[in-house]
């Protein structure tokens, strides 16, 4: 199971939300391209990037902290936040970014996602973030009926590299991730399934670790910046 690192980019900084609220933003480091650095000489062996602005805006807005970012690395990247056409999927990856995440496309166009990802091989992610069940967009401003799983199963053919699952109300929040939800989404579909939101500790690591469906990684923000996870022993323990 891959530890990714979450380095959240708002206005050019590294920040952390809690619940997805821009306004609730912490600024952990003005040196978004350094701290990937040491997040890669820690033993990382991927780092997970969000254009925060971008999600919002609809399109990238802290591109120039994304070059820089890849420029200083040599792990690769997985970037979601605002990518919702072809011409900047494509404009990534020519980039060098390994892996571009769409969420609020896969929703609201589909058909893009599925282009992608033949386009793409391996390269293209979904962004599953979901209240109570229920797909988030927009930044998650927008709450819509559909349901994780359903969204989930209907890219089984598409040959998507991942699903990376978030529950908005555990982001941020160190309360620990949801491993029942997080279990039930791998469990229901074939495709690489990574954890995101609330994994504040060791131990949520290792529950995520050992809940049962074959999860592909874990990502994890704050509590690598507060120290709340010791990173040497997350890698070791994954």
């Amino acid at each position: 199971m891959i530890l990714y690192p979450a380095i959240d980019l708002k206005d050019g900084q590294c920040v952390r939300l809690l619940r997805g609220e821009m306004e609730a933003a912490t600024v952990f480091n003005d040196n978004p391209a350094a701290q990937a650095r040491a997040f890669q000489d820690a033993g990382c062996e991927w780092i997970h990037l969000v254009d925060l602005n971008g999600a919002f805006a609809g399109e990238p807005v802290n591109g120039a902290a994304v070059e820089a970012i890849l420029a200083a690395i040599d792990v690769p990247a997985q970037l979601g936040g605002g990518i919702r056409d072809m011409a900047t999927i494509e404009g990534w990856i020519e980039k060098g970014l390994a892996r571009v995440i769409l969420g609020t496309v896969a929703v609201e166009k589909p058909e893009l996602v599925r282009e992608a990802a033949r386009a793409f091989p391996g390269k293209v992610a979904v962004g599953i973030d979901a209240r109570n069940g229920r797909v988030a967009t927009k930044g998650w401003a927008e709450e819509t009926d559909v349901m994780v799983t359903d969204l989930a199963k209907s890219f089984e053919d598409a040959g998507v590299a991942a699903i990376i699952y978030t529950d908005i109300n555990r982001d941020g929040a160190m309360q620990g991730p949801n491993v029942d939800a997080t279990a039930a989404l791998a469990r229901a579909v074939s495709i690489p399934v990574i954890a995101s939101g609330g994994v504040s500790s060791l131990a949520d690591l290792i529950a995520l670790r050992d809940c049962g469906a074959s999860l592909n990684g874990a990502i994890s923000g704050r509590a690598l910046y507060d120290g709340a996870i010791d990173l040497k022993e997350a890698l070791a323990a994954l």
